[in-house]
């Protein structure tokens, strides 16, 4: 085999169609662009639109609130990946385990805004980590093994007193139910 010999499959290699070039091609007269009106001219701002009528994406309710500017973006990691790492000798279970040291031990590529330990897969050594946020499930398999989680994540401040909505359906609780007989 030779340089000049080397080609690609069949059919793999398409000419461009070029259009405009008369009736016998398929694509001449409009070449492709369709009929006049908005499609037919350059800068088409079309998507979505109805005709007037209420677009689909307006006339869907809204629903939720997407907490995009203040929300943690965290590092997940199992349980399972943390004893993998134990055991290939790539994490040192004497000091604390946060996100330096799974870093260090290549389970993620960078801290973010922390790490949250999940559950799946058993934890043979005694490990004591510090992390961001840890499940339940997580927590009682390191605590099976021995080890402990340390929580780093700023504790939720809780109202005393419920506000709109809430207060509202608190206060309709405590009102005592039915009419009280006068005697």
């Amino acid at each position: 085999m030779k340089l000049n010999q080397i080609a690609d499959n069949p059919g793999a290699r398409k000419n461009r169609m070029r259009i405009g070039r008369g009736i016998g091609s398929g694509m001449g007269k409009t070449g492709g662009r369709g009929g006049k009106g908005q499609t037919a001219r350059s800068g088409v701002r079309i998507k979505g639109f109805e005709g007037g009528q209420m677009p689909l994406h307006r006339r869907l309710p809204k629903r939720g609130f997407r907490n995009t500017s203040f929300a943690v973006k965290l590092n997940e990691t199992s349980i399972a990946k943390v004893q993998a790492a134990i055991d290939a000798g790539l994490i040192d279970i004497k000091s604390p385990v946060d996100s330096a040291a799974l870093i260090k031990a290549g389970l993620m590529r960078r801290a973010k805004g922390g790490v949250k330990l999940l559950g799946g897969g058993e934890l043979k050594s005694k490990v004591d980590f510090a992390v961001f946020g840890a499940s339940k499930s997580a927590v009682e398999a390191v605590e099976k093994a021995g080890g402990s989680v340390k929580i780093l994540a700023p504790k939720k401040e809780v109202d005393e007193e419920p506000r709109g909505k809430n207060k509202r359906m608190a206060l309709e609780a405590a009102k005592p139910k039915g009419k009280a007989k006068a005697e």
